[in-house]
């Protein structure tokens, strides 16, 4: 089974990427997210894999982060849920939007997703409401207000923290990172800098 791919980005299409590891390509499926914040053609990627076998097939399906994988293999627990709806949920919300969805029993922000009617979408906050991580949206308030309380980020900052979040990961976690991550760099930071760092910290 592949559990991770290291290799140069080939070529992205509509809903995979060709990665090129040693010389072999790899399709990949991937969230249209994911898929956004890719590298460029020809340059290094890393990806988390899922490998689905089945008789006829073995499907890829990648993930830059620890995050965006556990998701998908949650919401395929939820009947009516496969590969491609988890994808396109992915796709749609964040990993915070998704929790936020679930702890509010949203049923209105999870079917934005493409292919979640509104009675899959009352499904899945149903049955994942005791699965989700533990990201309440009180623990969202409580760190948007430890945030204003704190030292005022830098623009480079708040962009980083913006890519962090467009990957999969929750604000609460983001932002604590790149507060601690900028106090060490500095405030000449750059944003790509910071999100290097702080994609190092969150995947421990």
């Amino acid at each position: 089974m592949i559990g991770k791919l290291r290799g140069v980005v080939d070529s992205v299409e509509e809903e995979a990427l060709i990665l090129d590891v040693n010389g072999v390509g790899y399709l990949v499926s991937a969230s249209p997210r994911t898929l956004r914040a890719l590298p460029s053609a020809g340059e290094a990627a890393e990806l988390l894999v899922e490998t689905h076998v089945r008789e006829d097939a073995i499907r890829l399906y990648g993930f830059l982060t620890a995050a965006e994988r556990d998701w998908f293999r949650l919401l395929q627990s939820v009947q009516g849920v496969g590969a491609k709806v988890a994808l396109g949920i992915l796709g749609a919300l964040s990993s915070e939007a998704l929790s936020a969805a679930i702890s509010r029993q949203d049923k209105a922000m999870m079917a934005r997703a493409p292919g979640v009617g509104p009675k899959l979408a009352a499904r899945l906050v149903l049955e994942l409401k005791d699965k989700a991580p533990a990201f309440a949206a009180a623990d969202f308030a409580g760190a948007e207000e430890a945030l204003e309380r704190g030292p005022k980020l830098t623009r480079a900052a708040e962009d980083a923290i913006l890519a962090l979040i467009s990957l999969g990961y929750a604000r609460p976690q983001v932002a604590a990172a790149v507060a601690r991550i900028s106090a060490q760099f500095g405030p000449e930071a750059q944003a790509a800098a910071l999100v290097r760092a702080g994609l190092k910290e969150l995947a421990q």
